[in-house]
């Protein structure tokens, strides 16, 4: 349930980074949503590994 929450809210995340960048917004605003996006599918594919 939750990798599939996560994997949600990367795609989110990446398109408010892609929105950002057509208002010609800060970088580091854009750079923040891709870092939040990237630690988001990380975490999401760390769920789905074995316990042990």
């Amino acid at each position: 349930m939750w990798p599939v929450l996560l994997t949600g809210l990367a795609g989110l995340l990446i398109g408010g980074g892609i929105s950002f960048r057509q208002q010609r917004k800060p970088l580091w605003t854009q750079v923040a949503f891709y870092v939040l996006a990237a630690m988001s599918l990380v975490a999401a594919y760390l769920l789905t590994l074995p316990a042990s």
